[in-house]
């Protein structure tokens, strides 16, 4: 069995106050994105959550990075904050219309429910049911009402990742992180920071499920320093 690809960046990467510890000082604002792909080779997008991407936008990305960089994008809130899940015929065509034209450049769509949603099983059913087939989709709970096996099932039967957020309110069980999908997707936003040892950790923890032919996408929060930057090469080489 060939072995799965790890996927190691970041939340974000327009901080200027990640100089001079990751960026060179004289890295211009425009330039932060450019150098950032000569570092790591994926990048989960927050400003997704907010606004929808345009065409510029993604013309953008795609200039300022190699052929082979892989943008996650995380959803709309008007798919999950708004409507919660709710009318997916109509939320997610329009987001995926957007993102589509990022091409084999496209990563995982991240959905994050607002922590006060608890589980629903029709209407995670209705929402799963009008995914598309061909992307990769990962989804993010917050509420601990959601980790059942009948739900793991659904996301299982849909081929979506159930997302673990370390750090956040009430992450998924660690142990789920490869067991719904044919990916892996781990958000590592414990604050105020990963120290050697436990970016270690999660090497070791995640090798198996690359040995076991799962693609793995793991990013770390946007900090003030840009110590999280180097967490994430320190993993990208210890999967490598």
């Amino acid at each position: 069995m060939p072995s799965g690809r790890a996927f190691v960046g970041t939340s974000g990467w327009a901080y200027p106050s990640w100089k001079p510890l990751f960026y060179p000082p004289e890295t211009k604002s425009t330039q932060l994105l450019h150098y950032y792909g000569t570092r790591l080779a994926t990048l989960e997008v927050n400003y997704t959550f907010n606004h929808l991407p345009t065409e510029k936008n993604i013309a953008g990305w795609k200039d300022s990075t190699p052929e082979h960089f892989v943008f996650a994008l995380k959803a709309s809130q008007q798919i999950t904050h708004v409507r919660q899940l709710r009318d997916p015929a109509e939320t997610l065509p329009v987001f995926f219309d957007r993102a589509r034209p990022l091409g084999e450049r496209l990563g995982p769509v991240l959905f994050q429910t607002p922590p006060w949603l608890k589980r629903d099983d029709d209407r995670l059913a209705g929402f799963l049911a009008s995914l598309p087939r061909d992307l990769r989709c990962a989804l993010e709970v917050r509420d601990a009402s959601w980790y059942v096996s009948d739900v793991y099932e659904l996301l299982r039967t849909a081929g979506v990742a159930l997302v673990h957020a370390e750090g956040e309110r009430a992450p998924s069980p660690v142990e789920t992180l490869a067991e719904t999908a044919i990916f892996a997707y781990a958000r590592l936003r414990k604050q105020p920071g990963y120290a050697n040892d436990e970016v270690d950790a999660w090497a070791a923890r995640l090798r198996p499920m690359l040995a076991a032919g799962k693609d793995v996408y793991a990013y770390f929060r946007h900090d003030e320093t840009g110590a999280n930057a180097l967490s994430a090469e320190r993993l990208r080489d210890a999967l490598a």
